[in-house]
């Protein structure tokens, strides 16, 4: 029998409040549309899989979550606005940021915005975006990147979405 070890990561201040719009395509039978601007109080945790290393941990909780709370904190009360999305247009000035999608149109001061890269501001790409970020962080203060992540965003109690990451890379502790 084989043995598997986790932690996960839930606070009640994991949180962040931000506003976004996402739009939908053909499958959605709502091509072209764009959603009002809108906020929600995303809850944010994380689930960490892996090897015990020589302290008998997967990993420290405490460095787990201080990392992810800045990382909530860093969208915290902010536009979120996407990059790489194919209809929407960002333009970043030094003062203000503009977004066009076809005839509406947005400008927000340039200090309330994160662009992210990602094609839709979904609850979805903000767990795949957050959890990047995660995996970079912990990666750069442990020397490894963990052999498994998922990362749940909650947008409105009991309605969430999830991105998991598996690590077969060589660089995982064992």
């Amino acid at each position: 029998m084989s043995e598997s070890y986790g932690v996960r990561v839930s606070k009640d201040f994991l949180v962040f409040t931000a506003a976004h719009f996402i739009t939908f395509g053909e499958s959605r039978g709502r091509a072209g549309t764009c959603e009002r601007l809108h906020g929600h109080n995303y809850r944010v945790s994380a689930e960490i899989r892996g090897a015990l290393d020589e302290n008998h941990y997967v990993i420290d909780f405490v460095l787990l979550r201080d990392t992810l709370k800045q990382i909530v904190d860093e969208l915290d009360q902010h536009m979120l606005l996407p990059t790489q999305h194919p209809q929407i247009r960002v333009a970043a000035g030094a003062a203000s940021v503009e977004v066009a999608f076809q005839d509406r149109r947005w400008e927000f001061p340039r200090g309330d915005c994160i662009l992210l890269p990602v094609p839709n501001t979904t609850t979805e790409m903000l767990a795949h975006h957050i959890g990047r970020i995660l995996l970079d962080r912990l990666s750069d203060k442990v020397g490894s990147r963990p052999q498994w992540l998922r990362i749940e965003v909650d947008e409105c109690e009991g309605q969430s979405a999830f991105c998991e990451f598996e690590n077969q890379g060589a660089d995982s502790h064992e």
